[in-house]
């Protein structure tokens, strides 16, 4: 679909061309996205991302331990790779790697150093080391 912000609303492009009065299209609320709402949601989009099951049992098994100063720079690794046009990234952090779907901002996996050895790492698009 696509979108036209009219006056800081969201207005899908279909709706107003199938319409034969835009004005009256443009007052009617039907709509609840404003476009104050698509930018926090998109703002926040960078702000965070996820740990898979299985990724999280791996990081507990291999005593594997973030803080919140080691939590932003792996975002900032996501973001980097997302801003390359990343889908499938390999992040290197300290003595970690770390397997990450760009797209869904989500850790898939995590091998500490002594786990690594021997690994082959695969389907993946891109590597960032932080």
């Amino acid at each position: 679909m696509v979108y036209r912000v009219v006056n800081g609303k969201l207005i899908n492009v279909e709706s107003i061309s199938n319409s034969s009065n835009n004005f009256t299209k443009y007052n009617s609320k039907k709509s609840d996205t404003t476009f104050e709402k698509i930018l926090d949601d998109n703002l926040g989009k960078n702000a965070g991302f996820s740990i898979s099951n299985h990724a999280a049992a791996r990081i507990k098994s291999r005593n594997i331990e973030f803080n919140e100063v080691d939590m932003k720079k792996i975002n900032k690794g996501i973001n980097d790779a997302d801003e390359k046009g990343a889908k499938d990234c390999l992040i290197l952090y300290k003595d970690v790697a770390l397997i990450a779907s760009i797209k869904n901002r989500t850790i898939i996996t995590a091998v500490d150093k002594n786990s690594r050895t021997g690994n082959v790492f695969t389907n993946i698009d891109s590597v960032v080391l932080l």
